[in-house]
């Protein structure tokens, strides 16, 4: 911040005579111009000795009023052994801070005290901007990381900070977030990161401003320019330059933090990755042994296997084990999305029989478009549930195809359901036909004859059960097609 009119009075002994004097000076403009405004930008403290001003002083304090300067400094013992009181007068009558420089004080001193309070004022800015940088990086050093350095920016800045996720969900926020506008930010940013034009730059942050409320938001992304999150803080009043260089420090350092994480996230995968192979190899205490280093166990037994895609698995805790569509649980977690097979509890020894559990649910999910199936709920449904419908069509094709072939009138195929359905009782079978048992009886004596297998073996039995199940009612003849 630039220093006052009123520091500039004190170190050089200045005389006010007009107007406020904690305007900030941004630099001293020596001119003797009438109309030096051309030449000016605003904020300077201009230093005359009124050689061309004899009248005129009232248009004179105007066009310097007009231009913004930071005040007028005469030079007495000269031109003027004093201030004119017209000059006066018109400075008073404008508002226009007016300084009276003593013959002994040279305008070069006022320039060189300014230029100095200026350098001390940037130098303390720097300071300060460096001091807040440390305090940032000892907060993301602390256990909490990134959540420290939320809480830290929001003191640095006198106001709240926030963490938000890519998807817009908040993940730490300090008291009296106002994130009520910071919504529509996000929104402007993602589209801004997705701009296809080589001209333009994506937007870097959204600054927004209200009476009593200035906002910045900035995404966070890393090497991949992919956004990964944003930050959003907030203050009653405008940012100074040392708070923009703490906001952009803070933005640095969540970047950085959301990297390694994401790095470390990928080598604590890949040995639990590799964990998991070496418990599926067997090799239960090697596993535990490589675990060690991190800290880690291995689930504690009995386990579950879970089959599922590439996506549904990343989606899962990261700290879960997982390789090559296969997943190691304690406990199945919930809302999983996509096709999910489940297998049943066992111990690690065996692990092989819950993978092909999971692998065998794994492929009813997928049958049913997607949702989780346990493989206990599976094999309730029955053994047919759990073979391959193409296997099983083409077996039953292929072992009633003499049935199916018979050019008799009667059905064999549905006479034989209703005996074995009956359990071999030979008048309910009957009834449930609607033939008589003697009937049904040279049927199935027929049936016996073209298969060549005895229907009293119980082993024929389950085949040919099996066989008539794959093929429903009413489908007995689509075979032969």
């Amino acid at each position: 911040m630039a220093p006052s009119l009123q520091t500039v009075v004190r170190r050089m002994r200045l005389r006010p005579l007009a107007g406020s004097l904690d305007r900030p000076v941004r630099w001293v403009a020596v001119s003797e111009l009438e109309d030096p405004t051309p030449f000016l930008e605003g904020g300077e403290l201009v230093l005359t000795t009124g050689m061309r001003l004899t009248s005129g002083f009232s248009a004179y304090v105007g066009r310097l009023v007009e231009r913004g300067v930071a005040g007028l400094g005469f030079g007495v013992g000269l031109t003027h052994d004093d201030v004119p009181a017209e000059l006066v007068e018109a400075a008073m009558a404008a508002g226009l801070p007016l300084l009276e420089v003593p013959r002994e004080t040279p305008f070069i001193a006022i320039g060189k005290t300014v230029s100095e309070l200026l350098a001390a004022e940037q130098y303390d800015e720097i300071s300060r901007a460096f001091a807040a940088q440390g305090r940032l990086t000892r907060a993301a050093l602390r256990p909490e990381g990134t959540h420290a350095v939320i809480d830290r920016l929001a003191k640095e800045v006198g106001g709240w900070a926030a963490l938000i996720g890519e998807s817009g969900e908040v993940a730490h926020a300090t008291p009296d977030a106002r994130l009520d506008t910071v919504l529509p930010a996000l929104d402007r940013l993602r589209r801004g990161s997705h701009r296809q034009e080589p001209a333009e730059r994506p937007l870097s942050s959204v600054a927004l401003s209200s009476p009593g409320e200035h906002v910045i938001v900035q995404p966070l992304s890393g090497t991949s320019r992919r956004i990964r999150g944003f930050f959003a803080v907030g203050a009653p009043h405008p940012f100074s330059p040392v708070a923009h260089t703490v906001v952009n420090a803070a933005g640095s350092l969540l970047t950085l933090a959301l990297e390694q994480g994401r790095s470390q996230l990928a080598a604590e995968r890949g040995v639990r990755a590799a964990v998991l192979t070496l418990l599926l190899a067997g090799e239960v205490e090697r596993a535990r042994a490589a675990l060690a280093p991190m800290g880690g166990r291995l689930p504690v037994e009995p386990v579950t296997v879970l089959a599922a895609d590439g996506e549904t698995l990343e989606a899962m805790d990261p700290r879960t084990f997982t390789t090559e569509g296969l997943a190691l649980v304690e406990e199945v977690p919930p809302g999983l999305e996509g096709p999910v097979g489940v297998s049943s509890p066992v111990p690690y020894g065996e692990l092989d029989s819950a993978i092909e559990q999971a692998g065998r649910a794994l492929e009813a999910a997928r049958k049913a478009e997607g949702g989780t199936v346990r493989f206990a709920d599976l094999a309730g449904q029955g053994l047919l549930a759990l073979l391959d419908p193409a296997a099983a069509h083409a077996f039953s094709s292929a072992l009633l195809a003499p049935l199916n072939e018979y050019g008799s009138r009667a059905d064999l195929v549905e006479s034989l359901r209703a005996y074995l359905g009956a359990n071999g009782h030979w008048d309910a079978a009957a009834q449930r036909l609607g033939v008589h048992r003697h009937t049904l009886r040279y049927r199935m004596k027929r049936v016996s004859e073209l298969l060549g297998r005895d229907l009293d073996d119980p082993g024929v039995r389950a085949e040919l059960w099996i066989a008539l199940s794959s093929c429903p009612p009413g489908n007995s003849r689509s075979s032969r097609s």
